[in-house]
């Protein structure tokens, strides 16, 4: 079953790996490892100043360093972070080989009073000439002392004669010591002592000035993962972390904790994720720095920020100006000096906007309510007056103002453009709130609940945990007495269309079924709607049920003219027929695909019908018809258009590669399709089932079934009734039986055998049926097992099968699953050579279907009955040409369990060197060919992505190959230099 979510055990207390700075701590290292040299380390509050000095130095080993660090006092004490820092560096071991000029010191350590030489004499002395015996004692100190690096950390707080001591010293050329400052630029006075040590190079040393910028998505990931003990964070997680942070490490790492304490972060899959979040709390730190800035601004500045943080987009003067409201004199001292608090920053010209979301966050929650709403409702006048048509930011600025009225007219209208921009969720988003607020009549909350329903159907495979909210809110607007009753026919139509789409197939069912009577108005609703029901793809209802339904929609479609109805009835009879192991259901798919409609609505129908059609036809093995199907449905749509088909036509593909043999790049090609974001619930479960089936199959024997067996409970869990969906749990039952454990095979495959029998769709029994019978007849459960089979047989037309090779053969795949299980009976009764027979008989079967792989564990089974029936040279020569084909398939553990045998047997068997993947050299390869020639076609990275079902990091992988191996710099040289050569 799969794993269920689970959070943290406690706060990520882990302190965060040093993450994604080795180019700056190459330079800073080898700056100190090549003598004294000058170091200027800047950056922004939390971006790791202060990590990057201290793994330098934790590198280097053996460096005698002074720390001194400036606090942000408001009157700092003259030279106090060099006198806290010596007496952290000395403590009470003072050196005694001290000059007289050491006497200067005792004001500053009064504490060393008696251990220091006599104080000097004061008389005539200038304030200057102090001060210069101060520098030169402390100088002599920190050589007494062996400091190797003197570090000032945040030196922008640092007081002037810190500043000038640290010039002095530099002045003086010392080869002995470096200087490392850590600073941030944006706190620099004018007239700083900073800016002259930092701007000049001194004599005789180097100077190496290192700018800290924000860390990458990639890099953000990794930080994450430091602090949980893991690599698996999801790229979701780590893009939100990255949005919202602006990748400042500080803000990450307390981010991070944050959401762990209020268990926001789980893990699903091995992999950490986060759960469903529009907001992200601002840390403490980071609020309290934020603030901490924000009051040692003058009241301009502040009335300029605080409009920042409410407008939170880039804004020109005359907007800031009349969000703030303050004096229009003000605007540009007060522009001047947010920005060089570092807090704001210029984007594009003349506009301004917050350096960082959270900071812009702090400034915001820290405003008085009252305050913060009337600058929300200046900001909404301003810009109803600029941009009528910013509906988003009007609805955003309404509503928190508390202007409902105004807040639910933009609102509405937003969703409504955001639908026609296929931005589904945003749609949802807005329409969830108006819905769970608003207090609006009812027929206007049908309204919304109607787009809303519309808008969750054609975005709901990117929805996520949405769903459920989606389905309370329309509950709630279903459960009001005072709707009418079309409308709620209407709308619990939409909600079962909605969890449809989210994979949610019995209680869209349910939704479907209880529709119906409030669907009287619409009878050509009402038909479709009984369409959806004649799918037996819902586990708990019989096939009498389903044809009832297709019956009814037959007779109520009669009396509709629609070419609409006329096709979604069609296909749908095509459809549950098939499904149900009716053959007469082929007449109809001849007859589907021989009438194409000249309306574009219905051609798309029709092509989804084929699809439905092509799924349901699996279980009879006619794979090339199928595939004809598949074209069919492709040619009918235009290509601007194929993304409708797209999906579901690859799955089907996919389904018929898995059981012809066809598994070079399934995995991957499955992987991509279950990762797209505008994937089906239940196409994405499909496709990360048959890439499980592959990596299992191919993979070494070594590798576990962890990954198929959780798949396999996510589709029990979602009540996914289906043959597909019965794979997993055959090959799972097959790998019990093969480690010696029936148990464990009989549990695994006995509810599907249930939900087949009690179903009545026998033909969904292939796959299962040989592993369930054999589970049987090892626990000794014979009668039952025979009982099966002689159902399964009968109902696919194979009555006699199991005792002989005679029989009618609706599906080659069905058939040899009958000999299967009939050879299986006969050798568990020690009745070899009908065993034989039946084993021979079915692999020919299999092999006609074609499906190779079960074709081959059927001889392999032929092979070992053979071989208890004393015909060993003929079990051997089986059980060879078994191993041999196994191998060329890429069935490696199957191929490694044949030939345990046969070594077991005496028989010689080379050891297949297990290539890895292949390698190119200065090749191209496919997928680097594939990504050139869409490059040559204008695309952008993002969209080769699409296109290709990869990440855009991905693809710029694979460009930079490309790139390297055709010794070119640009892109477009890269596409050029390969059409050039033929590659594309």
């Amino acid at each position: 079953m799969a794993s269920e979510p689970r959070a943290p055990d406690g706060p990520a207390g882990a302190a965060p790996g040093f993450v994604g700075r080795a180019d700056e701590l190459g330079t800073l290292v080898g700056a100190l490892r090549s003598g004294a040299a000058l170091v200027v380390v800047e950056g922004e509050p939390g971006i790791g100043k202060t990590r990057l000095v201290r793994h330098a130095l934790g590198t280097l080993g053996g460096r005698n360093a002074l720390w001194c660090t400036a606090p942000p006092l408001s009157e700092p004490f003259p030279l106090g972070p060099v006198v806290d820092g010596v007496r952290r560096l000395a403590g009470d071991k003072v050196p005694g080989d001290l000059s007289p000029i050491a006497g200067a010191l005792r004001p500053l350590f009064p504490e060393w009073a008696e251990l220091l030489p006599p104080p000097l004499d004061q008389q005539q002395t200038t304030a200057g000439a102090t001060r210069h015996r101060v520098f030169r004692a402390l100088a002599e100190l920190l050589d007494r002392l062996a400091v190797d690096v003197l570090v000032l950390e945040d030196a922008h707080w640092a007081d002037p004669v810190t500043l000038e001591l640290l010039l002095a010293l530099l002045a003086a050329g010392d080869a002995r010591r470096s200087v490392l400052v850590t600073y941030r630029p944006a706190e620099i006075g004018e007239s700083s002592p900073l800016l002259r040590l930092t701007s000049r190079t001194p004599p005789g040393m180097s100077r190496v000035r290192i700018e800290l910028g924000p860390l990458s998505a990639a890099e953000t990931s990794r930080l994450v993962g430091s602090m949980f003990g893991s690599e698996e964070v999801s790229s979701d997680f780590a893009a939100f972390l990255r949005e919202r942070t602006d990748g400042v490490p500080l803000a990450v790492e307390e981010c991070v904790r944050l959401l762990a304490d209020r268990r926001d972060i789980v893990r699903r899959e091995g992999r950490w994720i986060r759960r469903v979040l529009d907001e992200l709390e601002v840390p403490a730190t980071v609020r309290d720095s934020v603030l901490e800035r924000l009051t040692r601004l003058p009241p301009a500045a502040r009335r300029l920020l605080e409009a920042a943080a409410v407008l939170g987009v880039p804004a020109g003067t005359s907007l800031l100006a009349e969000v703030a409201g303050g004096p229009a004199d003000d605007t540009a001292e007060g522009l001047e000096t947010a920005l060089s608090s570092g807090l704001l920053q210029e984007s594009g010209t003349g506009r301004f906007v917050f350096r960082h979301g959270l900071d812009a966050q702090a400034v915001g929650e820290a405003m008085p309510v009252s305050r913060r709403r009337r600058l929300h409702a200046r900001a909404a006048a301003a810009w109803e007056g600029r941009d009528p048509d910013a509906l988003e930011r009007l609805a955003h600025h309404s509503r928190e103002a508390g202007d409902l009225d105004g807040w639910c007219r933009y609102a509405e209208a937003g969703a409504d453009v955001a639908v026609r921009a296929g931005d589904d969720r945003h749609a949802v988003t807005l329409l969830l709130q108006l819905l769970a607020v608003v207090d609006a009549p009812v027929e206007r909350r049908g309204g919304l609940a109607a787009k809303l329903g519309e808008a969750v159907f054609y975005g709901g495979a990117a929805l996520g945990d949405i769903v459920d909210q989606v389905v309370e809110t329309m509950h709630r607007v279903l459960d009001d007495p005072r709707l009418g009753r079309g409308d709620r026919g209407e709308l619990r139509l939409l909600l079962g269309r909605m969890l449809w789409r989210a994979g949610r197939r019995t209680a869209a069912f349910a939704e479907f079924e209880a529709a119906i009577p409030d669907l009287g108005h619409r009878p050509d609703l009402a038909a479709l709607t009984m369409c959806n029901l004649a799918l037996p793809v819902v586990p708990e209802w019989p096939a009498a049920r389903h044809l009832g339904w297709l019956a009814r929609a037959e007779e109520l479609a009669r009396g509709v003219e629609s070419a609409h109805l006329e096709i979604a009835v069609r296909t749908a009879r095509a459809s549950t027929l098939l499904l149900l192991g009716d053959a007469s259901a082929w007449t109809g798919v001849t007859e589907a695909r021989r009438r194409e409609p000249d309306e574009p609505r219905s051609r798309v129908l029709l092509a989804t019908g084929l699809l439905n059609v092509a799924n349901a036809a699996l279980p009879w093995g006619r794979y090339e018809e199928i595939r004809g199907l598949l074209r069919a449905a492709t040619e009918l749509i235009p290509v601007s258009e194929h993304h409708r088909v797209a999906d579901g036509s690859r799955l089907i593909e996919a389904i018929l590669d898995w059981h012809t043999g066809t598994w070079e790049g399934l995995d991957a090609t499955m992987s991509r399709l279950a990762d797209a974001e505008t994937t089906e619930v239940h196409d994405a479960l499909v496709a990360r089932m048959l890439a499980d089936l592959v990596r299992r199959v191919t993979g070494p024997a070594v590798e576990d079934d962890g990954a198929l067996r959780a798949v396999a409970g996510e589709l029990h869990a979602l009540g996914i009734a289906e043959p597909v969906a019965l794979l997993p749990f055959a090959v799972l039952g097959r790998s019990a039986l093969q480690d010696g454990e029936p148990e464990a095979a009989l549990a695994v495959t006995t509810p599907g055998a249930e939900a087949v029998a009690a179903k009545g769709v026998w033909l969904w029994f292939t796959d299962l049926a040989p592993v369930h019978v054999e589970a049987l007849l090892r626990l000794g459960r014979r009668a039952e097992a025979e009982t099966l089979v002689s159902a399964y047989a009968e109902a696919v037309g194979q009555a006699g099968a199991a005792a002989s090779v005679a029989g009618t053969e609706a599906s080659a795949a069905a058939s040899a699953a009958v000999r299967v299980c009939g050879a299986v009976l006969a050798e568990h009764a020690g009745d070899g050579e009908t065993a034989v027979e039946l084993y021979r008989a079915a692999a020919e079967l299999w092999a006609s279907a074609p499906r190779p792989y079960d074709e081959l564990l059927t001889l392999e089974s032929l092979g070992r009955c053979l071989l208890s029936d004393d015909r060993r040279d003929e079990a051997l020569a089986v059980l060879r040409e078994v191993h041999t084909r196994l191998d060329s398939l890429g069935a490696r553990r199957d191929s490694d369990r044949v030939a345990r045998v046969l070594r077991g047997e005496g028989d010689e068997v080379a050891r297949t060197w297990r290539r890895g993947r292949r390698g190119y050299g200065d090749e191209l390869s496919p997928r680097e060919r594939e990504v050139l020639t869409l490059v040559a076609r204008g695309l952008t990275n993002r969209e080769v992505a699409e296109a290709l079902f990869l990440s855009p990091r991905t693809v710029g992988r694979h460009l930079g190959s490309a790139m390297k191996k055709l010794r070119v710099t640009t892109r477009t040289a890269a596409a050029m230099a390969a059409a050039e050569a033929g590659l594309l």
